[in-house]
C-alpha cells in the first residue's frame, strides 16, 4: 500500500472516503449516490458534473473491493509505465468515455423500446411515471475506468501471464482481453436487467484504446520519424515492418545504403569492421523484434535511444 505510486494509491483513497461519505450520508438522509452517479440525460436529475464524480461512487462494498482490487493490480503498473501525469489523463478520459456510452446505451434502449410513448412504466412491479423512472436510471462505479487500464495493460503487455480468478487459470493478458470483451458484448445484449453498465465498460475500454493509439503515434513520431503506429506490425501494413528493417540494416553496412564507401579500409582491417557491423545489428534487430513483440512502450529508454539515432542517421 505504502510502496504504491502516488496516483492510484490516491485514487484508491478518494474512492474510498465518497464510498464512507456516503454510507454516513444515507443516516442523514442524503443520498451522495444519487447526487453524484449518472443519470439519464433526459432524467430532471441528471446534471454535466456527474460524467466525472459517478466514477468515484459505488453501490455496496463488493462494487468498491472489486473496483479498488483491480485499480491496485493494475493500475500502479501502468502508472510507473507512463508516469503519474498520463495516467491520471487516461483513466479520467476512460471513465468519461464510459459515461458517455452509457448514456448512449440508455438512449438506445429508451427509443427502442418505445418508452417514451408511455406516461406511467411498470418498473419490477411498481408503476412509476415516466419522469421516476429516469431518474431511477443512476450509473455509479469506477468500472469504465477500471476497464480501460485493463486494456491499457493487455496491449502493453500482452504476453504477461495473469492468473484469473474465476476460474483460477493463468492466460496472456492478450487473451484475457478479448474474453473482458466478448464477455461483455454477450452481457450487454443478452443480461438485460442485471444492474450492470457492461456498455460502460466497453465504452471504457474503446476510449482506452483510441487513446492509447493516439499517444503512441505521438511518442513514436517524435523519437522516430515513423508516420503511424500500426507500421510497427508487418500485420497492419503488408511488408513496412520488414522495410524499416532493411532500411535500418543498410545504414548500418553504410550510410546511405551503400555497402561500402570510399573510406572502408580507413576504418580498419576487414575483421574489425564486420565484426563491429555484425554486432551493432545484432542489437537494432534486437530491439525491433521485441518492438514487434512487445510494443513500442516496452523498450528501455536505452533501447529507445539507440533506435532513435539509427532512424535519424542516413
Amino acid at each position: 500500500m505504502f510502496n504504491m505510486p502516488p496516483i492510484t494509491k490516491n485514487l484508491i483513497i478518494i474512492n474510498v472516503i465518497l464510498y464512507l461519505a456516503s454510507l454516513v450520508g444515507v443516516r442523514w438522509g442524503v443520498d451522495l449516490n444519487d447526487i453524484l452517479g449518472l443519470h439519464f440525460f433526459m432524467a430532471s436529475d441528471f446534471s454535466l458534473y456527474q460524467l466525472f464524480t459517478y466514477m468515484f461512487m459505488h453501490a455496496n462494498t463488493t462494487h468498491l473491493a472489486f473496483n479498488m482490487f483491480t485499480l491496485w493490480m493494475f493500475g500502479r503498473t501502468m502508472e510507473r509505465t507512463w508516469g503519474p501525469r498520463r495516467f491520471l489523463a487516461f483513466y479520467i478520459i476512460c471513465g468519461l468515455g464510459a459515461g458517455l456510452t452509457q448514456e448512449v446505451a440508455q438512449a438506445g434502449s429508451f427509443f427502442l423500446s418505445g418508452l417514451n410513448q408511455y406516461d406511467h412504466v411498470n418498473a419490477g412491479g411498481a408503476l412509476m411515471t415516466l419522469p421516476e423512472y429516469l431518474n431511477a436510471w443512476t450509473t455509479v462505479g469506477a468500472s469504465g475506468a477500471i476497464y480501460g487500464l485493463l486494456l491499457a495493460f493487455g496491449v502493453t503487455y500482452s504476453n504477461e501471464y495473469i492468473m484469473l480468478l474465476i476460474p483460477p487459470i493463468p492466460m496472456k493478458a492478450k487473451y484475457m482481453i478479448l474474453l473482458f470483451i466478448a464477455f461483455e458484448l454477450f452481457s450487454g445484449f443478452y443480461s438485460g436487467g442485471d444492474g450492470v453498465a457492461h456498455f460502460a465498460h466497453l465504452g471504457g475500454m474503446l476510449f482506452g484504446w483510441f487513446v492509447i493509439r493516439y499517444w503512441r503515434r505521438k511518442d513514436r513520431a517524435a523519437t522516430t520519424g515513423f508516420t503511424t503506429w500500426d507500421d510497427y506490425t508487418p500485420q497492419s501494413q503488408g511488408n513496412w515492418f520488414k522495410d524499416q528493417t532493411d532500411r535500418l540494416k543498410q545504414w548500418w553496412a553504410g550510410k546511405s545504403g551503400k555497402m561500402f564507401t570510399d573510406n572502408y579500409h580507413d576504418r580498419g582491417d576487414d575483421y574489425d569492421f564486420n565484426r563491429r557491423r555484425h554486432t551493432g545489428q545484432e542489437e537494432i534487430d534486437r530491439i525491433l523484434e521485441k518492438v514487434k513483440h512487445s510494443g513500442y512502450d516496452s523498450l528501455t529508454d536505452e533501447e529507445k535511444k539507440r533506435l532513435f539515432d539509427a532512424s535519424q542517421k542516413k
